[in-house]
């Protein structure tokens, strides 16, 4: 059960990857069936024009020694299949196989080739009716429907299960950056405060080059309010994997205009004016320290951000300068009313009086 659920945690952060794979082997798969196992290709009732040409000269032999022998034209016409023939093709085939043979052989093909000359050819009947080709277009469509219907199945289950993981809300990424369950003890209780909407840990670790989770933010009634989650910045120095000097973490509020954003800072970073001048554009700068807390706030959200635990990697860059791990913290609480209207407030926009 819980590499399932690691699975589909997987599959929840590289969810376009995953979607762009799967496309490509569902119409793999629909392919095969289609060309092997629905509709396969099968030739049956060839007409001698088909045959090879050493088969279908002892075919045309056998069939001019019968018009010999039954003089039944109508037979021959229908062994030849005069009309899947191209217009004087059959009388040529005839005259040239002729002239290779001699003797009675030779006789009875010249025989053939006159008389079938003396009896108009019948147009050929169409190879496949109209029913059949609607019935085709029909299946192809219906095998079209059950690719897209299995495709919208696996999405809702993903969305479904990042519903459900946004009230649970607690996960945590792996070495390899897949998210996992745990519970912290420390979470239980919250004082005086009410206990988050959300709760969510997610861990960076040093080889992660493309974390960037992200985490929903919903009321208890299943009501989308936003999203929160954090990635990577800014990296230093050159080679795999990426060294991640600074992490930046965002809130995204369905009823605000901005997004709000705080930029988590190596001890390096911060203390380099020119990188730290480069970050301050996409947040406030902040070091990194193990046990801080900080917090986000929109016009209806506000979000704890801590920093749980904060370990630099070693190597041949300056020390401190980039992170082997780092794990925060991050617990999202709906804004009251009365707050909200505070916080509209605060920033300088009209607060109209309540009407009776």
């Amino acid at each position: 059960m819980n590499m399932l659920w690691q699975l589909l945690q997987f599959v929840q952060q590289r969810i376009t990857l995953v979607a762009l794979i799967g496309g490509i082997i569902l119409g793999l798969l629909l392919g095969l069936a289609v060309g092997y196992w629905w509709w396969p290709v099968e030739w049956s009732n060839a007409a001698p024009s088909h045959l090879r040409s050493d088969f279908q000269s002892d075919y045309l032999i056998w069939v001019a020694d019968y018009y010999d022998t039954t003089a039944d034209l109508e037979g021959a016409r229908a062994k030849l299949g005069v009309e899947f023939w191209q217009e004087g093709a059959l009388s040529e085939t005839l005259g040239n196989l002729a002239d290779n043979l001699s003797g009675q052989q030779a006789a009875q093909l010249r025989a053939l080739a006159n008389d079938l000359e003396t009896q108009p050819t019948e147009p050929a009947p169409p190879e496949e009716t109209s029913v059949t080709q609607l019935r085709s277009v029909a299946m192809v469509c219906g095998a079209a429907l059950l690719a897209v219907a299995f495709v919208g199945a696996v999405l809702f289950l993903v969305n479904r299960l990042r519903g459900d993981q946004a009230k649970t809300g607690i996960t945590r990424r792996g070495a390899a950056g897949v998210s996992e369950e745990f519970a912290s003890p420390e979470r239980a209780s919250w004082g005086t405060e009410e206990p988050p909407l959300a709760q969510f840990v997610t861990t960076y670790t040093l080889g992660d080059d493309h974390y960037d989770p992200s985490f929903s933010i919903e009321l208890e009634d299943g009501e989308f309010m936003g999203e929160c989650g954090v990635g990577i910045s800014e990296t230093i120095g050159v080679g795999a994997p990426n060294k991640v000097t600074a992490c930046e973490v965002w809130l995204f509020d369905k009823n605000d205009i901005r997004t709000v954003t705080m930029v988590l800072m190596s001890e390096y970073a911060f203390h380099d004016e020119a990188l730290r001048a480069k970050l301050a554009s996409k947040g406030e700068p902040l070091l990194v320290e193990a046990g801080k807390e900080l917090m986000l706030e929109t016009k209806m959200l506000r979000v704890q951000v801590r920093v749980v635990e904060a370990a630099y990697g070693a190597g041949g860059l300056p020390p401190n300068s980039f992170f082997e791990r780092l794990t925060i913290d991050l617990a999202a609480w709906a804004k009251p009313r009365q707050e909200e209207i505070q916080s509209v407030a605060e920033i300088g926009a009209p607060v109209m009086p309540p009407t009776l």
